[in-house]
């Protein structure tokens, strides 16, 4: 029933074809004007409004039309102490030829036609000896293939200017077209090999379609963001194809140019240094070598190298694994019978030694060990003196016992076992030597205690220098030539840690090395006419972590020497050390250290002072809390501060100045860390100022006797700190 219904419904609705076919063309011509309705208000809104969902259809046309560039900043160059360029910017060139007939500017061709494809292939073969039917088949394959522009074979890269600008004036000159160049950041290092592990390299890194140069090694690398400066950026109209549109390049934001730095090294002594290296190196084929001179009253190197080495230029050298480490800092090893100079000083403050006393050299007994001499008690009878200058075991082991208690603290107040916090990247803090008596025994001439080259060198400046300690120093100044300011770093003086007539006593002995003709393990070896040279040399065994055990055969040693000319008064300081070579005669390093030391004395004969007149900029501290000690330190240290870590903890908990604050090139900071072990530091030769800022740090009461600079304290270097009042002595 119900269906019948539906289609009687359906019988009474229904119409003649005609009109069925009226009410469709309707019903369609109703939907489609709504459709073209609904269409032009969304094209409306899009036209009007300029939007497409989240898209700006402004910027679409921006980014068609407009086009942009990164400008490179200029990095920083790097000095010597006169202003000799070490390493610098260059730009290189690489040719391309536009082929597009698309790329006009008005009626102005600026592509290269067909008709002078010939032409150009003999401009490149005359100028850059390129093959002529080569560059010829590469421009008619880019025509054929529809290309926009092409590139060319190796002739065509790493122009330098005078090339780029040679060529186009040739094709001005022809009447030729289509002719340009990318640009490619390069770096120079006009001395070739030249303490190539301190000054480092760079490698080119690409980022969002821009090409700069990031430092990889060395100084290059530890202030690379100071070097680099900042990008800028153009910006320029294109046309349909994406192409620049010529005379429409707008600079938007100027690049920054990097900061310059100028070291602490002498060209002239380098240079030199390098080639007595070479020499020595080659003849004598050791494992490694290492050099270092160094200003005794300010600390600044003035020329330090390694073998084997590399041109950061070239990178020639680098494919040997063993030229990737900075050994001056990286490396730590037992440095031997030169540590025998901080075993007499502090035995010489404690007052248990007597340079006439007498003992029988050849061995001597700590514990279940038997410690010998060198010469197995050739010699006989020596006196403490001769122990020095014949560098006898027996005789400092003698010493060492006789001041147990305190000669851990001497090694730690001669910086051993401390970073130096140079800045420079993989420093090695070394080791002291463990509780164990014969360790503490053997420490005495160098054997189980772990330095490195930055560190005997700083030990070293307290015996030049009358007792001052000074930090190793390889930064001149840092110039911001954009202000003219400077960034002045001077000398710091970082521990006390022996007298001044203990110091002096020390480099007396250390003349008999040379000069003694019976009891001088150089005698006659290392000289420089009409001076006197307190030296002391060292041969220390090596130890073979393989096998635990000291290797002993043949030449398998460490040697070195350390000089200090005059020996009544240093202006220098050398230090030097070669490892395992073939052959041994301490002529290997006097054919190094004799010739070096002339040249310096005759250089400091004739400097001049030069004038210093622009303005020395301020360094704004930084937030340190929360950071890595070694991190904190070192980037303290690099900003042209001098930072002074108290405690054993990991991280900075507290700094002396806060974050922010400006303070003078080479003032200190106090970074306290975390933990609750603290020691007193060496503040001889401490500001009032200074001493203020450490009482306030922790909270303790500064008491003062006198006006001036700290010649004594209360409370003695690595005691443990506490809330007792300190008092110091200021003259």
């Amino acid at each position: 029933m119900r269906f019948n219904r539906i289609r009687n419904y359906f019988r009474k609705k229904n119409s003649t074809p005609k009109g069925n076919r009226k009410k469709v063309g309707i019903l369609l011509f109703a939907t489609s004007f709504g459709l073209l309705f609904l269409f032009a208000i969304r094209l409306g809104y899009i036209v009007f409004g300029g939007q497409i969902g989240e898209e700006s259809l402004k910027e679409w046309t921006d980014d068609l039309y407009q086009g942009s560039k990164v400008v490179q900043a200029k990095r920083g160059t790097i000095y010597d102490r006169n202003g000799v360029v070490i390493a610098e910017d260059a730009t290189s060139y690489s040719i391309f030829i536009v082929l597009s007939d698309t790329y006009v500017s008005g009626k102005k061709k600026l592509y290269a036609q067909e008709k002078d494809f010939e032409t150009i292939g003999e401009v490149f073969a005359s100028e850059l000896g390129s093959k002529k039917e080569n560059v010829v088949k590469v421009l008619e394959n880019g025509v054929k293939n529809k290309a926009f522009q092409v590139e060319f074979s190796s002739e065509t890269k790493n122009l330098t200017l005078e090339a780029k600008q040679n060529l186009e004036q040739i094709f001005e000159k022809k009447g030729l077209a289509g002719l340009y160049f990318n640009e490619h950041p390069n770096r120079i290092y006009p001395n070739g090999v030249f303490s190539s592990h301190f000054i480092g390299y760079t490698d080119t890194d690409t980022k969002d379609g821009s090409e700069s140069l990031v430092g990889k090694m060395g100084l290059e690398a530890a202030y690379d963001d100071i070097l680099k400066g900042t990008d800028g950026k153009i910006v320029y109209q294109q046309d349909n194809f994406q192409n620049p549109l010529p005379g429409t390049v707008a600079e938007e934001t100027p690049a920054k140019d990097g900061q310059d730095i100028y070291t602490t090294l002498d060209s002239r002594l380098q240079s030199y240094l390098e080639t007595l290296m070479d020499a020595t190196f080659e003849e004598y084929k050791p494992e490694d070598m290492t050099a270092m001179l160094v200003e005794a009253k300010t600390g600044e190197i003035l020329s330090m190298a390694q073998r084997p080495t590399f041109n950061p230029e070239t990178k020639e050298g680098l494919d040997d694994s063993s030229t990737w480490m900075n050994l001056l800092v990286e490396d730590h090893y037992e440095p031997g019978s030169t540590m025998k100079l901080m075993t007499t000083a502090a035995a010489i403050d404690e007052g248990i030694f007597d340079e006439n006393e007498t003992f029988v050299s050849g061995s001597i007994k700590i514990g279940d060990t038997t410690i010998r001499d060198h010469d197995l008690g050739e010699k006989g009878i020596l006196t403490m003196r001769q122990a020095l200058s014949w560098s006898s075991n027996v005789g400092m082991v003698t010493l060492q016992q006789r001041m147990k208690k305190v000669w851990p603290q001497y090694l730690q107040q001669f910086g051993f076992g401390q970073s130096t916090y140079s800045g420079l990247y993989g420093e090695n803090a070394g080791s002291l030597p463990t509780d164990n008596s014969v360790d503490q025994a053997m420490s005495s001439f160098g054997q189980a205690v772990n330095v490195t080259n930055f560190q005997m060198m700083r030990a070293f400046t307290a015996i030049a220098n009358d007792g001052k300690m000074l930090q190793p120093q390889y930064i001149s100044k840092i110039v911001n030539t954009e202000t003219n300011k400077e960034k002045v770093f001077q000398s710091e003086v970082v521990g006390n840690p022996v007298s001044a007539s203990a110091a002096q006593k020390v480099r007396e002995y250390m003349v008999d090395v040379t000069q003694s003709p019976n009891y001088g393990s150089a005698y006659g070896v290392y000289s420089v006419d009409d001076y006197n040279i307190s030296a002391k040399t060292g041969t220390a065994q090596i130890y073979d972590e393989s096998t635990g055990t000291y290797s002993s055969s043949g030449t398998d040693y460490l040697y070195s020497i350390v000089e200090m000319i005059p020996a009544e008064e240093p202006e220098y300081i050398l230090y030097m050390t070669i490892k395992k070579p073939e052959e041994w005669s301490q002529k290997a390093l006097g054919n190094i250290g004799n010739p070096l030391l002339k040249r310096a004395m005759d250089l400091k004969e004739n400097e001049a002072a030069t004038p210093d007149d622009k303005e020395e900029e301020q360094i704004t501290v930084a937030d340190y809390r929360e950071l890595e000690v070694d991190t904190a330190a070192a980037d303290a240290a690099r900003s042209g501060l001098m930072p002074v870590v108290i405690g054993t903890g990991d991280k900075v908990a507290e700094q002396s100045t806060a974050h922010g604050t400006q303070l003078l090139p080479s003032e200190k900071l106090l970074l306290k860390t975390d933990g609750d072990q603290f020691y007193m530091p060496d503040v001889t030769g401490w500001s009032k100022a200074d001493l203020m800022k450490l009482g306030k740090l922790f909270n303790v009461e500064v008491k003062f006797e006198g006006e001036g600079y700290c010649v004594s304290q209360s409370l003695k270097p690595y005691e443990a700190l506490s809330d007792t009042p300190l008092t110091f002595t200021l003259e």
